[in-house]
């Protein structure tokens, strides 16, 4: 199982479709990092040498992509920021709802989690009609 930058990558997929499992490379960043290296997309990850390897990581680093760690850093200091400023879309975040405009009186169950039956609870105390 081959690593780029601290990524371990299926080796028995080929290496275009293996550099997505880096987070933040998707199909077009993974072609054009590939054309960079001057590497066939249809090689397996686990027949790269480490030069091939080095060629990838270079390629990543040069093209100044936003991975890993960085865009996780990146895209949660963007959800601090809504919700500090309590604008609408970062108090949907803080409470679990759809963001971008979805209903919710029906579906959002992605969101919203499973449903929570409410009951109706009787007070012990209440008359009863019987006297």
């Amino acid at each position: 199982m081959p690593r780029i930058l601290g990524v371990d990558i299926p080796g028995n997929k080929r290496i275009d479709i293996a550099l997505r499992y880096v987070y933040g490379l998707g199909p077009s960043n993974s072609k054009t990092i590939l054309q960079q290296a001057n590497l066939n997309p249809a090689i397996r990850a686990k027949d790269l040498t480490e030069q091939q390897l080095s060629q990838i990581a270079h390629a990543i680093q040069e093209g100044k992509y936003v991975i890993e760690g960085d865009l996780r850093r990146e895209i949660g200091m963007n959800l601090k920021r809504l919700q500090a400023i309590k604008c609408y879309r970062g108090v949907r975040h803080l409470r679990g709802l759809p963001v971008r405009g979805q209903r919710t009186s029906t579906n959002a169950r992605t969101r919203k989690g499973p449903r929570k039956t409410v009951g109706v609870q009787r007070n012990p105390n209440a008359k009863t009609g019987i006297h």
